[in-house]
């Protein structure tokens, strides 16, 4: 019994601590002078790929999801009595993971459709192929969601969303921090500047294990992850952050602690800003091959079988819909438009170096 008391009095002291931590954080930031040099730190807590999902999605996938591997491996080679080799089945499939072409399946790959998406207006143009937002903003860029909005992988109730939500508590590494400095006011402030990197450490969290709670630490990974530091100009407008464009590398987290990465071009953040949180998008276009890799890496085809997920028709659809970045040499675009729906919860940053001191990167506005 007297366990139990201990276990629950911890519990009830750490909501306590993340409530003060933010009282604290909120009375701090008022009382400062304005022309102060304030700083403020968020770690990542939440992010799906920005689909936009209708109930039993009859909007967006009217002809239902994509086949996974397993039904895929079903269509090509049935159970029909003939004898086949492991090498011409099993293997030749995994080899088309690791050798992805671009020629036509014997599979339709069905897009998410409508006129409706999540995400960014990444080149501030209105095109043919953009979407609009829930809200009625025009141009909005997310390629990829034609590619994964019917993946059901990739949407709300798939296995990706629920086990990277579980890792994401439990591991210490791998976590996406991002600090403003210079911030004279979190509602309008003409320039700020952001600078992400990667943290190591536990994200504080309630009793019961539910709910993320403002306050913790974050330390820098300043040995394994320089390519990870970025800091780049940024704006607030009615409480809305909004970053210039830089090419990011961004740390991932995958399947059994494995680790991954992401590399975009021209990414930026749009996100809503609070003393104890932030929530809104990082967007911009995904490098193909990078993507792809990550997803290999990260998710075996077993696990990517969980949610329908086939990497080879995923590949194509990839090369077909890529909307930005062109190679210089080919022509082929190497980019897809693309956002995560990201939500950050308030921490203190430990390091010996300031964001404002580390150097600026040329952004593109």
């Amino acid at each position: 019994m007297s366990m139990i008391r201990r276990s629950q009095g911890r519990g009830m002291a750490a909501v306590a601590a993340g409530a003060a931590a933010a009282a604290m954080l909120v009375s701090a930031m008022a009382a400062a002078e304005p022309s102060a040099p304030r700083r403020i730190g968020y770690v990542m807590t939440d992010e799906h790929w920005a689909l936009y999902e209708t109930p039993g999605a009859k909007q967006e996938c009217p002809k239902g999801f994509n086949l996974g591997p397993r039904e895929q491996f079903k269509v090509l080679f049935p159970d029909n009595g003939k004898q086949r080799s492991v090498v011409d089945t099993q293997l030749a499939r995994e080899a088309a993971v690791w050798f992805p072409s671009t020629t036509k399946e014997p599979f339709e790959f069905l897009e998410a459709q409508g006129p409706i998406a999540l995400g960014v207006n990444l080149d501030g143009k209105v095109g043919p192929s953009d979407f609009t937002s829930p809200d009625g903003e025009k141009g909005i860029d997310n390629q990829l969601y034609r590619v994964i909005g019917c993946v059901r992988n990739y949407r709300r109730e798939g296995e990706l969303g629920i086990i990277t939500t579980k890792w994401r508590q439990q591991e210490s590494f791998n976590r996406l921090v991002i600090e403003l400095t210079g911030v004279d006011n979190l509602d309008n402030d003409d320039e700020v500047q952001v600078t992400l990197f990667r943290g190591i450490g536990n994200v504080m969290m309630n009793a019961s294990g539910t709910e993320y709670l403002p306050g913790g630490t974050q330390r820098i990974d300043r040995r394994w992850g320089k390519r990870y530091i970025h800091t780049w100009r940024g704006s607030i407008k009615n409480g809305l952050l909004t970053t210039d464009a830089v090419d990011a590398w961004i740390p991932e987290m995958g399947a059994f602690s494995d680790t991954s990465q992401l590399l975009f071009h021209g990414m930026r953040f749009q996100l809503k800003l609070t003393p104890t949180k932030a929530v809104g998008f990082m967007a911009g276009y995904a490098d193909v091959d990078v993507w792809y890799y990550a997803l290999n890496t990260a998710w075996a085809t077993h696990h990517q079988s969980y949610g329908q997920s086939s990497a080879p028709s995923i590949y194509r659809a990839l090369r077909r819909l890529a909307d930005g970045y062109p190679d210089p040499k080919t022509g082929q675009n190497q980019g897809i438009s693309s956002a995560l729906d990201v939500a950050f919860t308030q921490v203190y940053i430990d390091q010996q170096a300031s964001g404002a001191e580390l150097p600026t990167q040329t952004a593109r506005k």
